[in-house]
């Protein structure tokens, strides 16, 4: 299959991690700036591939992303882990610029306000707080929590890093 393309990315080098998505023009806020495509997959296909992804990433984290997996709906998930996805090089990010937005069949990818030419594009990838510790964020925001967790989960993790920030205090105290 051919790249997906859009008239408003180019691809290259990132600050956050390895490459990044960029605005080749100014975005206006609103629009779709692409599509977050790949294979259609099943829920019980995605336990698998969410797996082989993470440990590809344990092996090489420089050059491979974590995971690659969107819930569409309740029966498939995109494995966006494919050449053809030009998407995928959006980097997370705590002050994002875009957002997904899932219709239920596809994921778009959306500016969540005006997008500079040369900026690049970020939005927050939103992973579940249970595993907060397997992805730090790197994405050098001011507002940056640390980890990639999704924003309505950060009062929750200032809790539970404050919470663990005291049993270490206690722990170095008595030993």
């Amino acid at each position: 299959m051919q790249p997906t393309t859009s008239p408003y990315i180019e691809v290259r080098r990132s600050r956050i991690h390895g490459n990044g998505a960029y605005a080749k023009k100014d975005i206006p806020r609103g629009a779709i700036i692409i599509e977050y495509s790949g294979r259609k997959i099943t829920k019980e296909e995605s336990d698998s591939v969410y797996e082989e992804q993470r440990e590809r990433h344990e092996r090489d984290a420089e050059n491979n992303g974590a995971v690659y997996i969107f819930e569409l709906n309740k029966t498939w998930d995109i494995d966006g882990n494919v050449p053809w996805n030009t998407a995928r090089y959006i980097n997370h990010s705590c002050s994002p610029n875009a957002e997904a937005v899932n219709t239920g069949r596809r994921i778009l990818i959306q500016a969540k306000r005006s997008i500079r030419k040369g900026e690049e594009i970020t939005y927050n990838y939103g992973y579940d707080i249970d595993s907060y510790e397997d992805h730090p964020c790197r994405c050098g925001s001011p507002r940056c929590v640390g980890y990639i967790v999704d924003e309505d989960d950060w009062p929750k993790l200032r809790r539970m890093q404050k919470k663990k920030k005291r049993r270490g205090f206690w722990k170095r105290l008595f030993r």
